[in-house]
Order: structure tokens, then sequence, then C-alpha cells
């Protein structure tokens, strides 16, 4: 491969790239549905044949909107909470890279993946099999912390992780919509606050019956 043929595919990624990061925007603003190859075109300034030079179809378009969402959402959220020095730390990591997700209005529309979900929970098919397939994973990676905070003796045994993720998410998801609405930080923080006395309630029964 020449010098020339390595920089014409560097910039077609690149594009490809821009692309998909416009088409992410939109759709949490305008829909996956409304997601055309016709639309997309004119907000990033391309001819519709230059489009179809990336995604060969609308659904092929769709799908690659996700996983960009998805590459977006877990730089964010679950890769910095990687680190974190136990699993309670790393749950509450967690909390907090999605709530700054959201106040930090990485997407127009709030959480790509909530505002994508509720579009196509009713519509089978390859798009709503991968948005479903990342919350299954989501709520267990929320799970498994909680099950590792209770191996650490930091959580409550006696609590039910699968509950408890529930719960949690169950605060994360109204707080995007409420912000969504709202556009201020008080459901931010109103999740925060929720979320924080359900784990620091956990973690005291835990101390409890280690005492």
């Amino acid at each position: 491969m020449n010098a020339r043929t390595r920089a014409q595919r560097s910039d077609g990624v690149r594009s490809r790239q821009a692309i998909l990061h416009e088409a992410a925007q939109l759709a949490t603003v305008e829909g996956l549905e409304g997601l055309s190859i016709s639309r997309l075109a004119d907000a990033v300034g391309m001819s519709k044949s230059g489009l179809y030079a990336h995604f060969g179809s609308k659904e092929e378009l769709q799908l690659a909107t996700v996983d960009t969402a998805t590459a977006l959402f877990d730089a964010q959220v679950v890769e910095p909470a990687e680190n974190a020095g136990d699993a309670l730390e790393r749950l509450r990591r967690l909390v907090d890279g999605y709530l700054r997700y959201v106040e930090g209005e990485t997407f127009p529309g709030g959480c790509f993946m909530a505002s994508a979900l509720a579009e196509v929970d009713m519509q089978p098919g390859p798009v709503r099999d991968r948005l479903v397939r990342f919350l299954i994973g989501w709520l267990a990676r929320l799970e498994t912390a909680v099950r590792e905070a209770q191996s650490d003796g930091t959580i409550d045994p006696a609590e039910e992780p699968a509950q408890l993720a529930f719960e949690i998410e169950a605060a994360l998801f109204l707080a995007n919509a409420q912000f969504v609405v709202a556009r201020t930080s008080e459901p931010i923080e109103r999740a925060r606050r929720a979320i924080e006395r359900r784990l620091d309630g956990g973690a005291v029964e835990a101390q409890q019956l280690t005492s």
C-alpha cells in the first residue's frame, strides 16, 4: 500500500467517524428511524452517494450509530470505573460516570441508549437486539459490582444484587428523563443522593453484621 492509498484510507476512517458522531447526535433528537441516508447527508454536507460509500443501507447506518454511541458510553462511564480500588467504589464511579455523561450533554437528547431503546422496544430486529444486549450488559455490570462488594463485606449480603441494580438503574433512568426536559442539575443531584443513601444504608448494615 503506497502513501497515497494509506492517506485516502485514513481520511475515509476519519470521515466515517465524523458521520457517525453526527448520526448519534441526531438520533437522540429525531430518532433512529429519522436517521436516513438523505437526512444525514444534509447534516454533514455530503452527497447521498458519498454517504452510501460508507453505509450500504439504513439499517447498517443505524447499527453503526449504536456501536459508536456504545463506544462513547464505555469511554465516559465504564472505563473510568475500571481502576477503582474496590467493588463498592467501582459501583459509585459507574453511577457518577453515568450522571456526568447525561449532565454534560454528551447527546442533546440525553442518554443515547435510553432514547433509542424507548423508540425501538416494540420493533424486533438487529437494531433492537443490539440495544437490548447493551441494556442487559449494563445491568449485569451493576449487579456484578454489587455481588463483588458483598464479597468484600462492603454491601449487606442480604441484599438481592439484581434488585439493587434495578433500583440504581431506575434512579439513573429517571434522572436522565427529567434532565432532558428540565435541563437543570436538580434531577441529577436527586438521583445521586438517592443512590448514595441506598448504598450507604447497605454498607451500614453490612458493618453491623460483621461487628
